[in-house]
């Protein structure tokens, strides 16, 4: 191990690392065309896949969050070692005697090893940036979106390629991430390490009642987020079949919708610096849920451009709040206890998409396609409320 001194390249190392290894995401989303082709899957099998890596980082980051493992060990480690296995479960998709059950487990098993990643990422930037967290955490988040999205632009750049290029790809860049984490970033100076197993943690960090509020914040946030993720490629495949002869370019839009969140979690860490950051949260809460309720009206348009525009502008909106809630989460959590804070707010935020996502693919054969993100208005709605009560204290 080389671990590095200087906080800039540590918090590059991280942001690059989080990057790479979050891209075994949406890995499946982004070759759903040739999955179905190979192995005979029904229209259904992309809100099955989607929601068994949430379930598989729900389970993850519930058994992480009740034996504090992100607390009680080396951070970087665990880190590691998740992204070496994440990397593998996601290499077996590409196994040709895959089944719907045989993906559906891999897919799982993938997202059980992303709670080591995702949250643990953060918790690694809490331990070396206690001040300026919400910047460094918007590039943190910034890099979770582009490694979401890269599957679509992995796809879209090698139709000459097999579909197991993809896989092959996000799987080697995760361990080359994680490697990464092992090798050059040691333990924070900001780190209290949690010595011992109290399983009444997961339960205590919710008595703060600024923690409470910024949680239900990002409770309706995750309600909304990767549904609308999920179902992005979906909507402009459909909005393409209904222009007949249009060559939307399906893949490649759907890699410029979701990353274009990674700007706005820049920008919006840049702007906790000046403004409150539970007032940014909910600013652009408010925004994507107007969104959600816009949704009908704009989506059955059949103007391109008009379409097209309207989901960058929610791609920008949608994303933008979730560092600074997870920046309020880690402020009002106890030192010892952060990652499990981190850790347990997202478990819950995960299970709440998992309702999301089936709900859109239920929806996507029962009704037009144009109507179907307006019942993500649901989440920015309790959010918003949460967020709203004791404003005067925020």
């Amino acid at each position: 191990m080389f671990p590095l001194q200087n906080r800039s390249a540590v918090l590059l190392v991280i942001v690059l690392s989080q990057f790479f290894c979050t891209s075994l995401w949406f890995a499946s989303n982004g070759i759903m065309t040739d999955l179905a082709f190979n192995f005979q899957l029904q229209e259904s099998a992309l809100s099955h896949l989607t929601s068994a890596v949430q379930l598989g980082f729900i389970s993850g980051t519930f058994l992480f969050a009740l034996v504090s493992i992100a607390d009680r060990y080396s951070p970087s480690k665990v880190f590691f070692a998740s992204a070496l296995l994440g990397a593998l479960f996601n290499l077996g998709a590409a196994w040709d005697g895959n089944t719907l059950f045989s993906l559906l487990g891999f897919r799982f098993l993938t997202g059980f090893f992303l709670a080591g990643i995702y949250p643990v990422g953060m918790k690694i930037a809490a331990d070396f940036f206690e001040k300026g967290l919400g910047t460094s955490l918007g590039f943190l988040v910034g890099a979770l979106v582009l490694g979401t999205a890269l599957p679509h632009l992995l796809k879209d750049s090698t139709q000459a390629i097999s579909w197991k290029a993809v896989l092959v790809g996000t799987s080697s860049l995760a361990a080359l991430g994680g490697s990464a984490i092992f090798i050059f970033v040691g333990n924070g100076p900001f780190r209290k390490r949690g010595t011992t197993f109290e399983l009444s943690t997961i339960f205590k960090v919710f008595r703060n009642k600024s923690f409470r509020e910024a949680a239900m914040g990002y409770f309706g946030h995750m309600w909304e987020l990767y549904a609308f993720w999920a179902f992005v490629p979906f909507l402009l495949t459909y909005h393409k079949n209904q222009l007949l002869e249009s060559e939307l370019p399906v893949a490649l839009l759907s890699f410029l919708i979701i990353s274009i969140g990674s700007v706005s979690c820049v920008a919006a860490g840049y702007l906790s610096k000046k403004i409150n950051p539970k007032k940014i949260a909910r600013t652009a809460l408010l925004v994507s849920g107007i969104c959600c309720l816009l949704s009908p009206m704009v989506l059955s348009q059949v103007n391109s451009v008009i379409v097209v525009g309207f989901l960058f502008v929610w791609g920008f909106f949608v994303i933008a709040d979730s560092p600074l809630f997870s920046t309020l989460v880690a402020h009002n959590a106890p030192a010892k206890n952060k990652g499990t804070a981190l850790t347990i707010v997202n478990c819950i935020g995960f299970a709440i998409s998992i309702g999301s996502i089936q709900l859109l693919g239920f929806l996507s054969t029962q009704i037009s396609p144009s109507y179907i993100f307006l019942f993500l208005a649901i989440g920015p709605a309790i959010g918003l409320l949460g967020l709203f009560k004791n404003d005067k204290k925020g």
